[in-house]
């Protein structure tokens, strides 16, 4: 993978390209333009020169059955005077009649010798036509002929083994047939032209976008995650791409920024535990070799120590319980198990479960909650957020604070809100405190881990809810949980 993507890091542009699915696309949309034109311009040309040739072909066949009616009426002797008749009204016509002997030897008409082409199943004929003008300027060669002159007619055995060649010069619609065609040619390269251009042009283009992002992204497997795809503020498709893509890295990036914080933070929160219960476990240890000391004596230490040990054991325990909690229900692995029961009730176990624990501290612990909210909840995924909010309130209000534990409804949902009359969280981190062991530099020497906010914001978003962090006036902080009806 690295060296495909280094090697297309160095390669020549023009190699990609060429290697490139947009210019086969576009050299497949060219393909198909072309054969759309030709079909176009083939209907043009069928109806152009087309036409002209079976009219050409209706004139001739109507020139015959005028002949054939006099050749029934008057003759073999009657036949040849029309012809010449017509010869001598029109000597320089588009009409060709020959009446030619058994041998093919011309008896009238205007044309000298029999025409050296084979006939088709009707009888047609098309051959060259040269003008060889006699004294009267009335006949003409049927033979080697101008570039694009040509004769065509039909031909007939008559009784005796004689022979009748009806047709007409179609210079004239060989010329246009000519102009049709060298129009269609220069149609068609025009047409290749400006398809290979504009084909090229987009597929560049295109090509260049898409290599952008090839280069955002090379440059973001190489460790720097701050690079974006450039957009053009065209709002067309590519850009819609790259904010999509942008935003994505948005959240890779703020996602790689909080793994990072989140080691740090563990790294300087487990140290103190583990370094305690080091050396509790290093006091234990000498405790034991200490054989000349008082057995009772002996006995309480290790008991003390015991229990200490103890306590950081459950410490880092519950720490990376909360952790796997938090991890499960934010990846969906922790199904929800709903009901529909009234908020209020679980506000009111909350409020019984930590209003000792707010007396024991100096706290007074308020319930301001009327009425009935009623909701579609887990009730114990709720009442563990709920119970950490109170929670924090009551570890950092000083003696002698006031908190308040309220509810209330309105088009938005469900608002649960704690307020507390403690030192609050400045507005710049009122965001980060949701992160996990993120905790304020003020609170480090205080009891706890800094995963109580996280596991409020993964169980509210779990619920389709959310958390905010407000200001308390005059001092304090107010935690809201809004929960959707």
């Amino acid at each position: 993978m690295n060296r495909r993507s280094g090697r297309l890091a160095t390669g020549h542009p023009w190699s990609a390209f060429i290697q490139s699915s947009t210019l086969r696309l576009a050299l497949l949309y060219m393909l198909m333009f072309l054969v759309s034109v030709s079909l176009l311009l083939g209907f043009i040309y069928w109806s152009t020169a087309g036409y002209m040739s079976r009219q050409a072909d209706a004139t001739i066949e109507t020139e015959i059955e005028g002949l054939a009616e006099q050749y029934r009426s008057r003759g073999l002797e009657g036949l040849a005077s029309v012809m010449r008749e017509r010869v001598a009204r029109n000597p320089s016509g588009e009409s060709l009649y020959l009446f030619a002997s058994a041998d093919y030897r011309a008896l009238a008409g205007n044309l000298d010798r029999w025409p050296n082409a084979e006939p088709d199943e009707q009888g047609w004929i098309t051959f060259p036509l040269r003008r060889a003008a006699d004294a009267s300027g009335a006949r003409s060669t049927a033979g080697e002929s101008e570039p694009g002159h040509l004769g065509r007619a039909r031909v007939f055995a008559l009784r005796g083994g004689l022979h009748l060649l009806v047709g007409r010069d179609i210079r004239e619609l060989e010329e246009v047939r000519s102009l049709v065609l060298g129009a269609i040619a220069w149609g068609l390269a025009l047409t290749a032209g400006l398809a290979a251009l504009g084909g090229l042009t987009m597929s560049w283009r295109t090509a260049k976008r898409i290599e952008s992002i090839n280069e955002t992204s090379r440059e973001i497997m190489r460790g720097d995650l701050s690079q974006r795809v450039p957009t053009r503020g065209s709002g067309d498709d590519f850009d819609q791409l790259a904010e999509n893509l942008n935003a994505m890295l948005e959240r890779i990036q703020a996602l790689m920024s909080g793994v990072r914080e989140v080691s740090d933070n563990v790294a300087h929160d487990l140290k103190t535990p583990l370094a305690r219960l080091r050396s509790r476990l290093e006091a234990l240890h000498r405790a034991l070799d200490a054989k000349e000391a008082e057995a009772v004596i002996v006995a309480g230490e290790l008991h003390e120590l015991s229990h200490g040990a103890l306590n950081e054991a459950d410490r880092l325990l519950s720490m990376f319980d909360a952790v796997l909690r938090i991890a499960r229900i934010e990846s969906g692995a922790q199904q929800l198990r709903r009901q529909e029961i009234d908020v209020s009730r679980v506000l009111h176990d909350v409020f019984e479960l930590y209003e000792p624990v707010a007396e024991d501290r100096g706290l007074t612990l308020h319930f301001g909650v009327e009425g009935t909210l009623r909701a579609n909840v887990d009730p114990e995924l709720l009442f563990q957020a709920f119970g950490n909010v109170v929670e924090n309130a009551i570890k950092y209000t000083p003696l002698g604070g006031q908190i308040m534990l309220a509810a209330q409804h309105d088009a938005h949902g469900i608002h649960v809100l704690v307020k507390d009359t403690g030192p609050g969280v400045p507005e710049a981190d009122r965001e980060r405190v949701f992160g996990r062991f993120h905790r304020l530099e003020a609170s480090r020497s205080t009891p706890g881990n800094g995963l109580g906010l996280s596991l409020v914001a993964a169980i509210m978003a779990m619920h389709g809810g959310s958390t905010e962090l407000e200001e308390n006036q005059p001092t304090g902080l107010v935690v809201r949980l809004i929960l959707p009806d």
